[in-house]
């Protein structure tokens, strides 16, 4: 053989001993820089993206470069998820995201024996698989979703102790158990491997518990399992709040609260609470974004006003919103337009209501939003309804300014003309206690009870301490405990009113 053919048949043995990993080097473990990746994922995590320039100059070096790629595409991503209807940075994204790969992916050729690589290689196609789950590319997320884990059990391999790595790998066997039947087929014509749920669980917590990277991360994921799976939307929201704690400044974690606390706890009073505590922050300037974050604040206020039948200052609030003109989150103003058009048409105002119909249809000609505002356009509220909803939130403000001669008639009309109507039994109820009259109050109060207003939990948890407060006055310690009992066992009801019906019954002490 000659020297030609000696020094090819050389380089290609090199080449196939570094592509394998047995060219005699150590394996490499742990994450270059742990320090100072960890403070960058945190910075992503608190919303810090305005300061990815600075974050990366401080993590790379002494992380590897590659390593500041898969960060930029997490930071990416949480500003994406954070208005996941704005489609501005999905090109920026997928350019990063493919990159990305395509680098990881030549590391993992370069060092096969560097764990850190593969769980590189694993972020990586993580951060895309999310994006295309988002955009509705299944076919190539479940494709994504097995390289993750090839890639993760990989860097396992090479490094046990790679804790943060099981993450991935738990997160596939959840989802590829939980997955409908569609998915599951889907998953069968790709011949992906098949998962357990609860071996998914598993082995994300055990990344939660002993990683030294993802922990914020993996507290967020496991709060959509509990919400989507487990049915745990309680400890959804202790993880929400803890991530809250951590990073006080990223507004999304707050708005998460307050949209749990609607959509799975029905928890009206308490969801405006959070969204106000959100507006009250990004007026502060103590949360990143805060122009986007105030405007969904009031929004979800807005919401929640006319769901606790305060369509008044619902009305008040949307107006204030769609008068400062944010552009983001993406389609802001329509949906407010739209929750406007609508408070106004419970109020009874029809041509103001219109307007505002049509002003959606405008921007927004086709799609949920349009079909719901010609539905609007077509259905007028009764005409008696409309006053007297009308008359009873003017009769409700009265009472609140102590201004009983004028809520009186106010409320007395609204009952006149909607004797049933157990929001504005109510009003009549809190205005005879604010008469002394405890005994009308009471029988009042006992009407609402029995009209069980499933629709107003919170309204109905609030009669229900009215009437034990009544009860317990009278000397009937009894009645007054069963009332309470009551509010306790109100699904949906304000969390403070439970609170205060739970204390009231632990007073009494009655068997």
């Amino acid at each position: 053989m000659n020297r030609g053919c000696r020094r090819l048949l050389a380089g290609a043995c090199a080449v196939w001993l570094v592509v394998h990993g047995v060219a005699g080097a150590a394996p490499a473990k742990g994450l270059t820089g742990g320090t100072k990746v960890r403070e960058a994922y945190d910075a992503i995590l608190a919303g810090r993206f305005d300061e990815w320039g600075a974050i990366a100059a401080a993590t790379c070096p002494p992380a590897p470069v590659q390593v500041c790629q898969a960060l930029e595409l997490a930071a990416l991503w949480w500003q994406i998820q954070s208005d996941p209807n704005n489609r501005a940075l999905d090109a920026r994204f997928l350019e990063k995201a493919n990159a990305a790969v395509g680098d990881m992916e030549a590391w993992t050729v370069r060092e096969p024996e560097r764990a850190e690589a593969w769980f590189y290689r694993g972020a990586a196609y993580g951060a895309r698989a999310q994006w295309r789950v988002l955009r509705g590319e299944r076919l190539a997320a479940a494709r994504d979703g097995k390289r993750i884990k090839d890639a993760l059990e990989r860097a396992l391999a090479i490094d046990p102790g790679m804790h943060d790595a099981w993450f991935g790998i738990g997160l596939y066997h959840y989802y590829a158990d939980v997955a409908p039947a569609a998915a599951k087929m889907l998953r069968f014509l790709l011949f992906l491997p098949g998962g357990d749920r609860k071996q998914g669980l598993a082995e994300m917590r055990r990344a939660r518990d002993n990683g030294a990277l993802l922990r914020g991360e993996i507290d967020y994921q496991l709060h959509v399992l509990d919400l989507w799976y487990e049915h745990n939307p309680q400890h959804a929201l202790e993880l929400l709040e803890g991530l809250r704690r951590q990073y006080p400044t990223n507004a999304h974690f707050s708005q998460v609260i307050a949209e749990v606390q609607d959509t799975y706890l029905h928890d009206a009073a308490g969801s405006l609470r959070s969204w106000r505590a959100l507006a009250e922050s990004a007026r502060a300037g103590r949360v990143r974004q805060g122009p986007m974050a105030l405007a969904t604040a009031r929004l979800g206020m807005a919401v929640q006003l006319d769901r606790l039948f305060e369509t008044d200052l619902a009305i008040t609030e949307l107006r204030g919103l769609i008068a400062s003109r944010p552009d983001a989150p993406a389609g802001i103003v329509p949906r407010a337009r739209l929750l406007l058009a609508d408070g106004l048409n419970r109020m009874g105002l029809r041509a103001e209501a219109d307007a505002e119909y049509r002003a959606v249809l405008a921007v927004s000609p086709e799609g949920d939003l349009a079909n719901r505002a010609r539905a609007g356009l077509k259905n007028a509220p009764a005409t008696d309804l409309a006053t007297a909803y009308r008359a009873s939130l003017q009769g409700w403000r009265a009472l609140e300014q102590g201004d009983l001669r004028t809520a009186e008639p106010l409320i007395a009309h609204s009952i006149a003309l909607r004797p049933a109507d157990p929001v504005f039994r109510y009003r009549e109820a809190r205005l005879r206690l604010a008469l002394h009259d405890d005994t009308a109050a009471l029988t009042i109060l006992s009407r609402v009870l029995a009209m069980r207003p499933d629709s107003a939990p919170t309204l109905y948890a609030a009669a229900c301490v009215d009437a034990g407060a009544i009860a317990e006055r009278q000397g009937d310690a009894a009645r007054a405990s069963e009332f309470y009992r009551r509010a306790e066992g109100t699904f949906g009801a304000d969390t403070r009113t439970i609170a205060d019906a739970k204390r009231a019954r632990e007073r009494l002490r009655v068997p």
